[in-house]
């Protein structure tokens, strides 16, 4: 569907596209490059269907990181931030690629998000499944370690779609993996702001942030009887977001979202114990989409109160989400 450019990791490589079917009107669209999550189209109320997370309109879109604020991609090797680019491991003080101000962000200026990934299917009576590898060599934007990642796509007929992601290492390294999609069930067609979603949260604590979004010093905060604390019951409204918040259950529920508008609802669950939520202010249009990111915690390298982002060789590093389509 296109050829990648400007990418000194990797030369000009074609870039395909996937269209994954469950057969019962739920279609998920997913592109070699960044192994992007583009479309996600699932029926609202009326029975007609609808694409329900943010895209871009051409591959050089996303391509123009100016503009990208990395949609729908995924995410690593290590998303959310670093503060000032360094971390030790062992002893040894590792400097990565500072692409936020003194800061790594999101795996820095070519992290996974930039590269084209290889692709596998397979269909099975329950689920069709896309499977995306890359491999990132010792010294990648300054990490340790040879690492082969994968992130498989795996859409079944409830409608679910899970996203899943592995990861092993030639030595010590960080690793942490996400999806960087921005969901709006109102659907594209409708060109309505992520305002009148109501979003509920499994989560009764969230980080504290300097102004640089890299967490303070001590636990975090609690969110009762404060702006933050989302329980479902009213719209999102003006709230501008872009919080980490510590999920109450890892395992459990972590995140409903519903439009009031189209009936549609989605329930996250995930094992990962935090949850980054942006509210898109960023975006074009803005709030075009709501950013729900289970990943390791920021700046989780340089923190050993929170919880660990380190692999080790022989180890498989796994994280898992389900993202759970219905109607009301």
């Amino acid at each position: 569907m296109g050829i990648t450019a400007g990418n000194t990791r990797q030369p000009a490589v074609p870039v395909y596209a996937y269209t994954l079917g469950n057969g019962e009107g739920t279609e998920v669209v997913v592109w070699t490059y960044g192994a992007t999550l583009v479309e996600v189209r699932t029926p609202g109320r009326d029975g007609r269907t609808d694409n329900v997370v943010h895209r871009l309109p051409t591959l050089a879109a996303y391509e123009d990181r100016a503009t990208n604020a990395y949609v729908g991609a995924t995410v690593g090797r290590f998303c959310r931030n670093v503060a000032h680019g360094t971390f030790t491991l062992d002893g040894t003080r590792h400097t990565l690629d500072r692409n936020e101000g003194p800061h790594h962000l999101h795996g820095g200026t070519h992290g996974f998000d930039r590269l084209v990934w290889t692709a596998t299917t397979e269909r099975t009576g329950d689920h069709v499944t896309l499977t995306l590898a890359v491999h990132s060599p010792a010294g990648d934007q300054g990490y340790p370690g040879d690492l082969h990642a994968e992130t498989v796509y795996r859409l079944d007929r409830t409608p679910a779609l899970t996203i899943g992601f592995r990861a092993t290492t030639t030595a010590p390294t960080l690793v942490g993996l996400t999806n960087h999609a921005f969901w709006n069930l109102a659907g594209a067609d409708a060109h309505r702001p992520v305002d009148g979603h109501h979003v509920a949260l499994n989560a009764a604590r969230v980080l504290r942030f300097d102004e640089d979004q890299v967490p303070l010093p001590g636990p975090p905060a609690p969110v009762a009887g404060t702006a933050l604390h989302l329980t479902g019951a009213d719209p999102l409204g003006s709230r501008r977001l872009d919080n980490f918040y510590v999920l109450s259950d890892a395992g459990s529920w972590a995140a409903d979202l519903h439009d009031p508008e189209s009936g549609r609802q989605l329930r996250l669950t995930t094992d990962q114990t935090g949850l980054g939520v942006y509210s898109g202010d960023g975006l074009t249009p803005p709030r075009a989409g709501l950013c729900l990111q289970p990943s390791a915690w920021p700046d989780a390298p340089n923190r050993p109160d929170f919880p660990s982002a380190r692999l080790d060789p022989g180890q498989t590093y796994t994280a898992t989400t389900r993202y759970a389509f219905s109607v009301r």
